[in-house]
């Protein structure tokens, strides 16, 4: 993370490298799946990691910079993170139990993250580098790496 980065290019850069993941995933699932579980892996451990990040960090952030706490863009974010979750535990049940009907999660999946993603990058994010110092930018990404990694990474245990 460079000293000049601010919170709306390296969200973006973590979005598109989960899509790439997820994408594996699709493709892989039906003539790799050992390896489209692994990319499954990845992209639940790091879509996890990034909700964790923007709940703990981004958002208190905004809400207390804003004051828009129970009338701002944060409680519908976090509605779709619970909502996001709820796929990607669906989707990871059925990746468990080498069951490759996962179509339909999936498309449910990627019509809320490419909806969810876009209101983030071209509204959220930059607001956000807005109000923000860039020391505060700073402490934000400092505090990402303080984040136990055990929050984030159940999926996928070995059978």
């Amino acid at each position: 993370m460079s000293e000049s980065q601010t919170i709306t290019t390296f969200y973006e850069k973590d979005h598109d490298r989960l899509d790439d993941l997820f994408k594996t995933f699709q493709t892989m699932k039906r003539s790799d799946f050992p390896k489209a579980k692994e990319a499954f892996k990845d992209f639940k451990t790091g879509l996890q990691r990034h909700i964790v990040w923007e709940e703990e960090l981004l958002f208190p952030m905004w809400e207390e910079k804003t004051g828009m706490v129970e009338d701002g863009p944060t409680p519908m974010m976090r509605f779709e993170h619970d909502q996001i979750k709820q796929l990607l535990d669906a989707i990871h049940q059925k990746v468990e139990a080498q069951n490759l009907d996962t179509d339909q999660d999936e498309q449910a999946l990627s019509n809320l993250l490419s909806s969810h993603n876009r209101k983030e990058e071209r509204a959220l994010y930059p607001a956000i580098d807005n109000v923000i110092s860039p020391d505060e930018c700073a402490r934000v990404f400092s505090d990402m790496k303080t984040i136990p990694e055990d929050r984030s990474n159940a999926c996928c245990s070995e059978h």
